[in-house]
């Protein structure tokens, strides 16, 4: 009977023991492929803050005007993040100098997948004296992604809309990038938000007029 109930005994302490060692082992490969999962992510909110650092004002030889919103990503119309930037990377056998306008925006994927999210695309157009239309060279950034925002502070306020083509006279002294991926499944704990805020300290334009009495 002792060794009975010692056999008993261990065999329900074995069988605890192989409960959370499952267990352990379940959280882990969940932990593991989240952040996988977030590397593409990281990665795409890099190139923003990238090109969003370097932001030129509007006004210039080749800089363009800061759009959140309605943009032309050069295939059509489209809601996104569109401006010049000084990212371009000088090479000897480019003729581009380093300012190049880029846009940010969500597109269909071109093939669909049992994924449920759009496909950020990053488009880049360097030569910015053409006459012709612009050349428009594609980056893939991240699939499976449910929404993408850009917020624009202009010192007191976020707002969804910029356009310094129209009313808006310089770039917006912050932007918010939020990020959603598409969620694989009902547990959306998983699939929280990514978010990130950028200054941007460059400021060109204004409608108030210099007074002074210098000649």
């Amino acid at each position: 009977m002792e060794m009975l109930l010692a056999l008993a005994v261990s065999a329900i302490v074995l069988a605890a023991m192989g409960g959370v060692f499952y267990s352990a082992i379940r959280l882990r490969e969940r932990t593991t492929a989240l952040l996988e999962e977030t590397v593409p992510v990281r990665q795409a909110l890099t190139f923003l803050r990238r090109d969003l650092q370097g932001a030129l004002p509007p006004g210039g030889m080749m800089a363009g005007d800061f759009k959140s919103g309605a943009v032309n990503s050069g295939i059509g119309a489209a809601f996104g993040l569109q401006f010049s930037t000084t990212t371009g990377t000088l090479q000897d056998n480019v003729p581009y100098g380093d300012v190049q306008e880029v846009t940010y925006e969500l597109r269909d994927p071109v093939i669909r997948t049992n994924r449920f999210g759009k496909e950020l695309i990053r488009t880049v157009s360097r030569n910015l004296l053409s006459s012709t239309a612009l050349d428009y060279n594609e980056q893939f950034l991240l699939s499976n992604v449910q929404t993408l925002q850009f917020e624009c502070f202009d010192g007191t306020q976020w707002r969804e809309f910029w356009d310094t083509s129209l009313n808006d006279t310089n770039i917006p002294n912050a932007i918010r990038v939020r990020i959603e991926l598409a969620a694989d499944n009902t547990d959306y704990r998983y699939h929280q938000p990514m978010e990130m805020v950028i200054p941007l300290m460059t400021q060109s334009r204004t409608n108030q007029v210099a007074s002074g009495g210098g000649q």
